[in-house]
């Protein structure tokens, strides 16, 4: 199910929760996808400037840096403003229109969430 174009994209994956990481990133692989993986917004900033990849899905709450700070910082420079970004939030917390367009974050995720919708956002944010 695989095709060349799933094969060459690389998403990083940051949460403080290891289970989400680890399902995540398995779904993630089966569909074909490089998978680089953080466990926190510092980490996953650091991980992100380095590897410069195609996608990042990261959780909103997490320690040292929330997902939201860690978009606000990769919007200040230039290799990494452009990733679309997925964002995981806790049920109930919503995040405005505003918010999602100042940081490029394509879609917010409800947790818990399906793994046919994670796929499908991930798939529609690579192609847009």
């Amino acid at each position: 199910m695989t095709n060349d174009n799933t094969q060459s994209k690389k998403i990083l994956v940051v949460d403080d929760e290891k289970h989400i990481l680890h399902v995540v990133s398995l779904k993630l692989k089966n569909a074909g996808y490089q998978v680089i993986t953080a466990g926190d917004g510092e980490e996953g900033y650091e991980t992100a400037c380095e590897e410069t990849p195609d996608l990042i899905i990261t959780d909103f709450q997490m320690p040292y840096m929330t997902g939201m700070e860690m978009s606000h910082e990769l919007q200040k420079t230039e290799e990494t403003r452009e990733i679309p970004i997925l964002m995981l939030t806790a049920r109930g917390y919503a995040l405005t229109e505003e918010d999602l367009a100042a940081v490029n974050i394509k879609h917010s995720i409800s947790k818990p969430f399906s793994p046919r919708e994670l796929l499908d956002c991930v798939k529609e944010s690579l192609a847009a």
